[in-house]
């Protein structure tokens, strides 16, 4: 099996390193895993790509690129020119340092690397590692990833539901609960959720030089969420999978506008 990863930490993040660790595991003996990943760090890009400039590649070692862009820049860069010759049979994307379970999924670079390979037709999953009190004082915060990773890949290529034909196919969005590998309680299949009352909001900088300046952050990650959704079932343990697809259609309000739009 040849596999790609890619991730929106950066080239020398440690949850590429995980995640080479568990796509290594994953290819076997007679497989390759090839990285093509961001120069920089780019968190919170989401599956934006670099459409008005050139992106700059450099070839760090065997199957090693880095790349100034998003991770969907990389995903294309892969796809177009580092393996344009023999593509992927699988695109890995993370493992991200924090969780994009919930509201997070919707801004998340990591998401939209495998976002980005769904749509050029390549089986993809996102892996996220949920930080938090539980992994905080481990020697490695991705124990529980690289512990887990590996089976839950397996069991998604052995289910083998992406989509076919001319849907948007499938990727899948797995997050692993804040906690040591040994105390994650299982797998739950669940859908993206929302935390209470949690938004990006931005706070304002005033520099030495009287420039204004404007900081990003993000919301608490430990309050009430969506029963039975992904961010409930990380911080009660276990791992989620969350089927995505590159399709944004509130499919089940389709009748009643349509309906609206047909009166008189």
């Amino acid at each position: 099996m040849r596999i790609l990863i890619t991730n929106d930490d950066g080239i020398n993040a440690p949850g590429l390193e995980a995640l080479y660790d568990i796509a290594t595991e994953v290819a076997g003996p007679g497989g390759e895993v090839w990285t093509v990943a961001p120069a920089f760090e780019q968190s919170g890009v989401a599956h934006c790509i670099s459409f008005v400039h050139p992106t700059m590649i450099a070839e760090l070692g065997p199957r090693r690129f880095a790349a100034e862009g998003s991770p969907a820049d990389c995903v294309l860069a892969a796809l177009g020119h580092v393996m344009a010759d023999a593509l992927p049979d699988l695109v890995l994307s993370g493992v991200n340092r924090g969780n994009n379970s919930g509201e997070n999924a919707m801004y998340s670079g990591t998401i939209g690397g495998a976002m980005e390979a769904a749509l050029q037709g390549i089986p993809a999953i996102a892996l996220s590692q949920y930080m938090g009190i539980g992994t905080a004082q481990l020697a490695d915060p991705f124990e529980g990833s690289r512990k887990h990773g590996p089976e839950v890949i397996r069991k998604l290529l052995a289910h083998d539901v992406w989509g076919h034909g001319d849907d948007f196919r499938l990727f899948y969005n797995v997050n692993f609960p804040p906690c040591d590998a040994a105390s994650v309680l299982g797998v739950q299949v669940a859908p993206q959720g929302r935390r209470q009352d949690v938004r990006f909001e931005v706070e304002a900088y005033d520099a030495p030089n009287g420039r204004r300046f404007l900081w990003v952050l993000g919301g608490p990650q430990t309050g009430p969420a969506t029963p039975d959704s992904d961010v409930d079932a990380n911080m009660k343990g276990y791992v989620s999978i969350t089927p995505m697809r590159p399709d944004l259609t509130c499919h089940d309000s389709m009748t009643k506008l349509r309906g609206a739009f047909q009166q008189g």
